[in-house]
């Protein structure tokens, strides 16, 4: 079995941003498990139909890892993947990943002080593990009677099957989110018969993708503080919109009206667009930029469904008005388990206490990085660290910095573990959800992901982004429980008591 300083899980942004860290701080001493056979984590996973990201290019990218020849403003799936694998190949990331070894299991060894990790190719013992599992990592599909007993395809769009044609097929998309809209136009004109389920409708604004230029990009290249210039820009004009969602919700009017002129100049029928029109407060759920789903949706061989589904049957999708829609194939664009976080089910502190029994329905952390009784386990974009309006990536590097000066205050102290004091989280909780009430998310008539199973938001981070990298900026030792590293004459005696 073997045994590492740090133990990281997952190769996404949130992995991989820090294993490129601890090599530029000289720690080698670490390891990668990735359950998948490539880096990428959600832009590996997803890769349906016209994937594409909704954060401008230049924000979507590691700050210390600039790109300048992005093909678009908003980046296209492919391309993010393909410029996370060269990132990965570029900062000598790839010789400490372990492809194909799912973590199935953590326990914390009090008497050890450190962590015992079980994948799906054996087992390995850490000081620290960062779980970098990330909050889109594990596709939602919902429990709808019968759906065992379709007979065609039926899969989330962040399992897309390749392997299956969908041309010249009766397809159904259930939900209209981030992934749906993205999937529907794409693939709208190869079907036979497309039927769209809606639940909710979505706020669908103008999509202001374009080419990035050859002179653009020749610039980037030769001046990178233009790029960075670029960058700053796109990032102060997105944290304005943390004035309408954080602290006056009304001034989202502005936006509601973009979106509504949006829908009038796309969408003649006025039945249609009143079936369109969302009846909460922009920005309560995620806003979504597209100049494509309005058209697709009133083309010749589209339906749109907004009665509810009642079952499934082998062939078609019954609705609660007894209506049967007949279907080949399920696409399922119904998101992911976000506040009901699954790893919380095999992650064991102190005393063998499961993390998803600490939290019950409604996590939390301090900072979104540590979690009372579980010593040296630091999450990347943990509870409360999602934005409504800006780069995650942003957040990332904020928790990296962190988690990195962290590890320089253990080392340099000579600290095995450290512990965030109980009384620190319910204090940073009490004052996170003290927020909440006046957003948009809690106060705008939506009922999101962003709401755990008790009404919390467990998502979001109700402030400015700025503000969270100031409060990550230094690791603070007197907000946690330390132990002293064991002498030397000790340590040996543990060490030859393990190996009796």
């Amino acid at each position: 079995m073997s045994h590492h300083r740090v133990a990281i899980i997952g190769s996404g942004f949130s992995g991989m941003g820090m294993a490129i860290r601890l090599l530029e701080e000289g720690m080698e001493d670490f390891v990668v498990l990735e359950r998948a056979d490539d880096v990428g984590g959600t832009w590996q996973a997803n890769r349906y139909p016209g994937c594409q990201c909704d954060i401008p290019s230049h924000l979507y990218s590691f700050s210390f890892a600039p790109n300048p020849d992005w093909s678009r403003t908003y980046s296209k799936q492919p391309e993010i993947w393909d410029y996370m694998r060269r990132v990965a190949d570029d900062y000598g990331v790839m010789p400490y990943i372990r492809f194909e070894h799912e973590v199935t299991g953590a326990q914390w060894d009090e008497d050890a002080q450190h962590w015992s990790l079980a994948s799906s190719q054996g087992e390995l013992t850490a000081d620290v593990v960062v779980a970098g599992i990330g909050g889109l990592s594990e596709p939602w599909i919902p429990s709808i009677p019968g759906l065992e007993s379709f007979k065609g395809p039926a899969f989330h769009t962040a399992a897309w099957d390749d392997d299956h044609d969908i041309a010249g097929e009766r397809v159904a998309v259930i939900g209209t989110g981030a992934s749906a809209i993205q999937t529907v136009p794409n693939i709208q004109p190869q079907v036979k018969r497309l039927k769209v389920f809606m639940r909710t409708p979505p706020w669908v604004v103008p999509y202001s993708d374009r080419p990035v230029t050859a002179l653009e990009r020749r610039i980037y290249r030769r001046v990178p503080a233009a790029q960075r210039l670029v960058r700053s820009m796109v990032y102060w004009s997105h944290e304005l919109m943390v004035l309408g969602l954080v602290h006056k919700p009304a001034r989202l009017k502005l936006a509601e009206g973009l979106a509504k002129r949006h829908m009038r100049s796309q969408v003649p029928d006025p039945e249609l667009r009143r079936r369109l029109t969302p009846d909460y407060r922009i920005g309560c759920k995620r806003i979504l930029p597209s100049n494509l789903f309005y058209p697709a949706i009133q083309e010749p061989n589209v339906e749109l469904v907004t009665e509810g589904i009642r079952e499934i049957e082998p062939d078609a999708i019954v609705t609660t008005d007894g209506e049967r829609h007949e279907v080949d194939t399920i696409v399922f664009g119904t998101g992911f388990h976000v506040t009901d976080i699954k790893a919380a089910r095999w992650i064991r502190g102190r005393d063998g206490v499961l993390m998803s029994d600490v939290w019950g329905r409604s996590p939390s952390a301090y900072l979104g990085v540590a979690v009372a009784g579980f010593p040296n386990l630091f999450f990347l974009s943990g509870p409360n660290t999602a934005t409504g309006h800006q780069s995650q990536l942003f957040m990332i590097e904020s928790h990296i910095d962190y988690v990195l000066d962290a590890l320089r205050t253990m080392e340099r102290r000579g600290l095995r573990s450290v512990e965030v004091r109980p009384e620190v989280q319910e204090a940073f909780n009490r004052e996170l959800q003290a927020r909440m009430p006046g957003t948009v998310w809690n106060s705008g008539g939506c009922s999101s992901w962003y709401l755990d199973a008790n009404g919390n938001n467990a998502t979001i981070w109700p402030d400015f982004t700025w503000r969270f990298r100031r409060r990550t900026r230094r690791f603070e030792p007197g907000k946690y429980v330390s132990r002293p590293a064991l002498s030397g004459r000790a340590a040996a005696a543990q060490a030859a008591g393990a190996a009796a």
